[in-house]
């Protein structure tokens, strides 16, 4: 009966042995696992935030205006009204900073001349698919003119033809300060406006992320 009883007691404990070493080596590889995974979904995760944050990050690219400007209170023709000029910038998502040169008038004036250079920085105060509200306020230079400081406040209404090309309707107002003598005037224009994107580009795609979030 002994015998048959300290059998039976190696066997229970062989068994025991077994069971320990394999719930060991479950847990083991477990542990393994669990300090794997963590790597793996954390290095996911941090590819899924960074590439979400850099779509949502704002586009940023050049571009060139073509400013057509009429004044509406001048006496006078055509060239005594007609104001053109180019503006080149850089955008910065709602931003704009741009430099403008161009004329206040299409007449010579002998030494008083009409060329001008302004600084013009624009803010987009409203926006709704493609179309987007603009605030502008200049500051500038008329060359050797009696009222050669120059200040502008505008606002426009743009529409985003394609991402590369937008035109726009433009009202606002020229004031030309001098030493003896100021005056100010009013104008509506009307401008075409090349946004220098590169095709399959980040900023393009941003770009056109943000004509069509709001359609």
């Amino acid at each position: 009966m002994k015998s048959t009883f300290t059998i039976i007691a190696l066997l229970f404990c062989s068994y025991g042995l077994l069971a320990q070493n394999a719930v060991s080596a479950t847990m083991g590889k477990a542990i393994l696992s669990h300090g794997s995974n963590p790597k793996t979904i954390a290095g996911k995760d941090t590819v899924i935030e960074s590439d979400t944050t850099k779509e949502n990050k704002e586009p940023q690219y050049f571009y060139l205006s073509i400013n057509t400007d009429v004044f509406v209170n001048t006496k006078g023709g055509v060239a005594k009204r007609f104001s053109p000029a180019l503006e080149f910038g850089r955008t910065y998502g709602i931003f704009d900073i741009g430099l403008a040169t161009g004329v206040t008038n299409t007449l010579s004036r002998g030494n008083d001349t009409a060329h001008y250079i302004e600084f013009r920085p624009t803010i987009n105060i409203f926006s709704k698919g493609r179309f987007n509200e603009g605030l502008c306020l200049g500051g500038g230079y008329v060359f050797n003119a009696k009222q050669g400081l120059m200040t502008e406040i505008c606002n426009s209404i743009n529409f985003n033809v394609t991402t590369t090309v937008t035109v726009a309707v433009t009202q606002g107002y020229y004031f030309f300060d001098g030493t003896n003598s100021s005056r100010s005037t009013q104008y509506m224009g009307f401008s075409v406006t090349y946004n220098f994107l590169r095709a399959h580009s980040t900023n393009k795609r941003r770009k056109k992320a943000a004509i069509i979030s709001d359609n």
